[in-house]
């Protein structure tokens, strides 16, 4: 086990880290364009939502089958041509919004490609980890750490990135969605260097058994986690969107300047992400009071997101608590999985997980776009509401003592 963990190299951890940060540059990076797209391409709030949640839908469905698939055949086989997909995503919507008159749905089209490369190589890192370091759970968690921390420096680069694109060629972003895959495949290609199993691929039926097994006999706390993925994501996406389109319209703020307000949140994220995933070191007492901190701290500053609204500093001060408790559980999330889940069905359940996640991320924007204008204080109260009741699930379904002692029945 050591032996093979320090061969991991610094740019084998760099390599795995540039994919969360690339997907997520791909889909947040967007956030605060969408009124530049909206205005640009002649579409409402609500189809401009739709370029963030046709990328997480594709994903959404495509995520257990990439699982399954590097659970099969190996986890850098499905993530190099997975990257591939989101080059080429990348450049049909930037083509069609530089070269077409009416290119909403072709830039569709190419987000969903998107969403299907990003199905294919962001949720495949967490297995990758564990494969790597095998049973160190300190070390496994460090690194979950260090790529939490690059999918969420990848959220507050996103702002400021898109918007300086943006301001260059609004379409810009959309290309340098390809630039920054390609740069991410050759850094897998020639730095991950993935450990031999030397164990025989499980079959399909042998599969379905076992992932049905996991779930009988993990399925509580596993279901507990799926929800937080849920949810955090369905508030921080719902909330960037909101966000982004109230300091436009309520605050004047544009262009550069609003990609720097909006990463405010994000870096407060992102610290927290850091600071947690070296922290967390596989503990599961530590994990839990983590989540139910996190939860507490999240379902409170989350109602006053709606009512601080019109006041920016504010806003601002309220949104980063809700970044600070996102930031803080997500490496706890990632860890509890990755630790507790056998290395022949790791990537399967961290998909379902990622999915679950995804399904948070795409419905947020949608929904806020909808809500916003006439029951936008209703929607953050009722978030908060939902963040108790998850607490309430989280103190009776993960019983530390319990989690990943159900392996023998698999």
């Amino acid at each position: 086990m050591s032996k093979n963990s320090n061969h991991v190299s610094t740019w084998c951890i760099v390599s795995l880290a540039s994919i969360p940060l690339i997907m997520t540059l791909g889909n947040s990076m967007l956030i605060p364009v969408l009124p530049i797209l909206e205005d640009k391409v002649g579409i409402t709030a609500f189809q401009s939502s739709m370029i963030i949640t046709s990328y997480s839908v594709a994903a959404i469905i495509l995520i257990p089958i990439a699982g399954y698939l590097s659970d099969r055949f190996g986890r850098k086989k499905v993530i190099l041509p997975s990257l591939v997909l989101a080059l080429v995503g990348g450049l049909v919507a930037g083509f069609a919004s530089w070269k077409l008159e009416d290119p909403y749905t072709i830039i569709i089209i190419g987000r969903i490609l998107q969403g299907m490369g990003a199905a294919g190589a962001m949720p495949i890192v967490l297995p990758l980890v564990g494969d790597l370091y095998h049973d160190d759970e300190e070390k496994t968690s460090t690194t979950l750490g260090i790529i939490e921390t690059s999918n969420t420096f990848g959220k507050v680069l996103s702002p400021i990135l898109g918007s300086l694109f943006a301001a260059i060629l609004w379409f810009l972003p959309f290309f340098s969605i390809s630039v920054l895959s390609l740069i991410s495949i050759i850094l897998i290609f020639f730095f991950v260097k993935v450990p031999k199993d030397e164990d025989e691929p499980i079959k399909f039926k042998e599969f379905l058994n076992n992932t049905k097994k996991v779930f009988r006999a993990e399925g509580k706390w596993l279901s507990a986690v799926f929800l937080n993925g849920v949810l955090v994501m369905l508030i921080l996406f719902s909330m960037l969107f909101f966000l982004s389109e109230n300091l436009e319209k309520t605050h004047d703020i544009k262009g550069i300047k609003k990609g720097f307000v909006l990463a405010i949140p994000l870096l407060i994220l992102c610290i927290a992400s850091f600071i947690s995933g070296r922290k967390v070191k596989g503990n599961l007492k530590t994990i839990k009071m983590l989540m139910i901190t996190c939860l507490i701290t999240m379902s409170v500053s989350v109602v006053f997101v709606g009512f601080s609204s019109n006041k920016l500093f504010l806003l601002l001060i309220v949104t980063s608590v809700v970044g600070l408790a996102i930031g803080a559980l997500l490496p706890a999330l990632d860890a509890i999985i990755t630790d507790n889940i056998q290395k022949d069905l790791r990537g399967t359940v961290t998909s379902f997980y990622s999915s679950a996640r995804f399904i948070g991320v795409a419905a947020g924007p949608p929904v806020m776009s909808i809500v916003m204008k006439n029951y936008l204080n209703v929607s953050y109260i009722a978030a908060g509401v939902l963040g108790f009741l998850l607490l309430l699930v989280v103190w009776k379904f993960i019983q530390i003592d319990k989690i990943g002692k159900n392996e023998e029945m698999i």
